[in-house]
Parts: structure tokens; sequence; C-alpha cells
């Protein structure tokens, strides 16, 4: 993988400003909360002293095509539904739903938030992913996010187990350069091929939060 190599702090204020025009000039998703800033592109701490963007995975610009452009709007692929069933451990919220069929291994959407690292990481957070563990900088979409931070843990929901997962992806940047941001997939077929029919129109998106996670959330509640 490449090496973060550049100062952030001199790109942060034209990204911040290219993702404000974007959210004031169109819409946004249905059934967004109104305290949450819908986000096309990465918002970053301004106390971040390494920059995510870098040359592509291995010096050569051909490699861009490997790379994807961040969408300009809300997704076509994905809708927020409100979850009321009492079996559901998020019942009364919110999940995310696939609008058509969804092949093994299809991007359904990048996972945007507030890019942060351990200085200004919110330890409450439910919303918050590791975007690189060695430099410890995650992406937190609390308050700036899109449709990814409606997506729910598969436990009490699925006992087939999660239908997506987080993989790292790179977004061009343009002048030959990629930048690293997790984006969800839908899982692969598997060597059985018994998860060759992907995610079905309609299915809930589930992903494993890992054990980890919900480790955290007991200590919390004791």
């Amino acid at each position: 993988m490449p090496t973060p190599s550049r100062n952030l702090s001199q790109s942060i204020s034209g990204k911040n400003e290219k993702a404000t025009k974007s959210v004031a000039g169109s819409g946004v998703p249905k059934g967004w909360p109104l305290e949450v800033t819908y986000i096309r592109a990465p918002t970053y701490s301004k106390a971040l002293s390494t920059d995510l963007n870098a040359p592509n995975s291995i010096g050569s610009t051909s490699t861009l095509s490997s790379t994807i452009s961040l969408p300009l709007g809300p997704s076509q692929v994905v809708r927020i539904g409100a979850i009321w069933d009492p079996s559901h451990p998020a019942n009364g919220q919110h999940g995310l739903f696939a609008v058509r069929h969804l092949a093994p291994d299809t991007l359904i959407l990048p996972y945007l938030g507030f890019v942060h690292g351990k200085e200004d990481a919110d330890p409450n957070s439910d919303y918050d992913l590791s975007l690189d563990r060695d430099l410890g900088i995650g992406v937190d979409a609390t308050k700036f996010g899109n449709e990814a931070r409606f997506i729910n843990d598969y436990r009490g929901v699925s006992p087939a187990g999660p239908n997506a997962e987080f993989r790292e992806m790179w977004v061009d940047t343009g002048n030959g350069k990629s930048e690293k941001i997790m984006g969800v997939y839908v899982l692969s077929a598997g060597r059985s091929g018994k998860r060759s029919k992907g995610i079905a129109k309609s299915e809930e998106i589930l992903v494993s939060y890992g054990k980890g996670f919900w480790s955290e959330r007991r200590k919390d509640q004791e």
C-alpha cells in the first residue's frame, strides 16, 4: 500500500469548500437527519499532520483505472429506511436497504465522514471507522457523513451473517494522485459460491462491526 506523504494542511481548505458547496447545491437522501451534514467528499480535521493523498499503489498513473470518482449526489442503489420490527436491535431507528439487486463484490458506496487523528477522536462515537491503524486515523460519520452511516451490524438480524463488508479503496483526486478511503462492498461469493446471489432488492445491507465494538459498548453500560 502507498504511504501517506504530504501535509494535510495544504489541501484541507479546498476539500472542505468543495464538500460544502456540493451540500448547498443539491438535495440529500430521503430520510436524512437534519442534525447531520450530508457530504460527498471527506472532511478533514485541522489537527491532522499527515495527508492521505499519495501516489497510487505502484507509483504509476496507469493504475488510476482501478480507482473511482466519488458520487456527485445521493446514491441510486440504496435507500435509508425506518425499522419497525421489535426483534431487530435497531427497532425504532433506521437501516440501509438495497434499491436493486447487488452482485457479489459490487462497490455499494464509500463510507464518508470526518477524517481525524487520535487527538480529536470521539471515544463515544458509534460511527467511527478505522482508516489507518498504524497512523491512528479514523473516519467518523457522527456529524458529517453519507448513507453508509446507516448500515447496521448483522448480529441479531441475520443468522446467516453479514452480506457486506468494509474494504480499503482509492478515489481519484486528480493530477495522477489517489486517496485511500473506506468503501462498503457486497461480500464475495466465496469458494463454495454460497453467497453468489449477492444482496437482493429491498434487502437490508448488514456488516460486522467486530467483536471489539460490542465489548466496548458492554463496558460503557457496566
